[in-house]
């Protein structure tokens, strides 16, 4: 099975330039800079099937394609690197280990986009991985890399790599601006959409560090090779993170679609100690509860999907039996609560609402009409607010809910 995303994700350190330039990398750049235009360059983007690893799995070809190809004034790359998701550590890796890959991918979605700066969105909490990208933009632009006429073609690309202050509502692209310009961290109302009003109200396009990382391989070795890997609808692999009490958790690529069985008992060698699973969390807190009895689903959007659930971030939580659900749904309600922006009254007043009603739960102080009211809340907020927040805590509570409803109704004091 080949690999391109995981192959100095064992490093110590990150990998130094001179070691990369070795390996080719920046080759491709350059090859795709002095022959390609970026029109075609979002053609390949789009023939490959690259789709966001951010959580939304838009088609990256696509959403590149939306920015205005005549400009009269600056546009934007932006990547984002907050990566706030619970249960989710990929992007992290990529940027602390091989940070050069990134860098390269930027050059080449950068001149697609046909943006002259890129800014690198880093959640505050990842200090390593902010001062391993200063590091290595600052050994690439000494090399001629960024900055002006890169490769001697005539463009002008650099990168500024900016701390966030630790807020997960700045994962969501629009709060992500508005956090970039000094704003209060709170989502936009959409239209006008970042391709058209994006960073300082220019034209923006936003993608995650995986996604860019996936761009250098796939104008490498070409559209065909990539589609050999994952499925007809989402070619190419993931970085799927597993936690838990498993064995061996821990970062392992492999293609989208394969199973959450073959990711657990295979690659993360099965729960520790001989425990037995309960449930799982296909790609992050936001994707919700599943019950051990689906782990043979695959592990790709539309598959997901059809189980009621999402592919999120790739972030694969194990919960061993003797674990609560209704505790777990705890722990999760109690961090969307903190972490909305408060911005919509469904999603503030709904977060707290939730949390405190599960709160009830686990104090055997709920009732059964509670879960009805559970429900009305999700109701109530989902696709009624300016972003997507509210299907993220929803989500937790919700299949908590669906898949282990006699736990909740074990706990309910009449």
């Amino acid at each position: 099975m080949p690999t391109y995303l995981s192959t100095h994700l064992q490093r110590r350190s990150a990998l130094p330039l001179e070691d990369a330039l070795s390996e080719g990398r920046y080759r491709t750049a350059e090859r795709v800079l002095a022959e390609k235009t970026p029109d075609q360059v979002i053609e390949e983007v789009k023939s490959a099937g690259l789709r966001g690893r951010g959580g939304a799995w838009f088609p990256a070809g696509t959403k590149w394609s939306f920015m205005p190809k005549e400009l009269k004034g600056p546009s934007y790359l932006v990547v984002n690197a907050d990566e706030g998701e619970p249960g989710t550590f990929k992007d992290r890796q990529i940027m602390e280990k091989d940070p050069h890959l990134l860098l390269e991918g930027i050059l080449i979605s950068a001149y697609a986009v046909r943006a002259e700066t890129t800014f690198v969105y880093i959640r505050g909490e990842y200090l390593d991985s902010y001062r391993a990208m200063v590091r290595a933009l600052e050994e690439a632009r000494a090399r001629g890399l960024f900055g002006r006429n890169v490769f001697g073609t005539g463009r002008n690309i650099d990168v500024v790599v900016h701390r966030g202050a630790g807020a997960y509502i700045c994962g969501e692209e629009t709060a992500l601006l508005n956090s970039l310009e000094g704003r209060r961290g709170e989502p936009r109302p959409k239209p006008p959409f970042p391709a058209s009003h994006g960073a300082f109200g220019r034209p923006t396009t936003v993608n995650n560090v995986e996604t860019i990382a996936n761009v250098p391989v796939i104008l490498e070795k070409g559209t065909a090779w990539y589609r050999t890997m994952g499925t007809t609808q989402a070619p190419g692999n993931v970085l799927f993170g597993v936690s838990g009490p498993v064995n061996r958790p821990g970062l392992y690529e492999l293609p989208v679609g394969t199973t959450a069985r073959e990711i657990l008992e295979k690659h993360a060698g099965g729960m520790k100690d001989n425990r037995k699973l309960k449930a799982f969390i296909p790609g992050g807190a936001s994707t919700g509860f599943l019950p051990a009895s689906m782990l043979d689903v695959p592990m790709d959007p539309e598959s997901l999907k059809a189980k009621g659930t999402m592919m999120g971030t790739g972030g694969l939580i194990a919960i061993p039996e003797g674990v609560s659900i209704v505790e777990a749904a705890r722990v999760f309600s109690r961090f969307f609560r903190h972490e909305t922006c408060g911005q919509c009254s469904p999603c503030r007043e709904g977060s707290a609402w939730s949390d405190r009603i599960i709160g009830n739960f686990t104090r055997g102080q709920g009732r059964r009409s509670d879960l009805k009211v559970l429900q009305d809340i999700a109701d109530g907020s989902v696709r009624k607010t300016i972003c997507v927040f509210p299907e993220a805590y929803a989500g937790p509570m919700l299949s908590a809910i669906k898949h282990f409803r006699a736990e909740f109704e074990a706990l309910a004091k009449e």
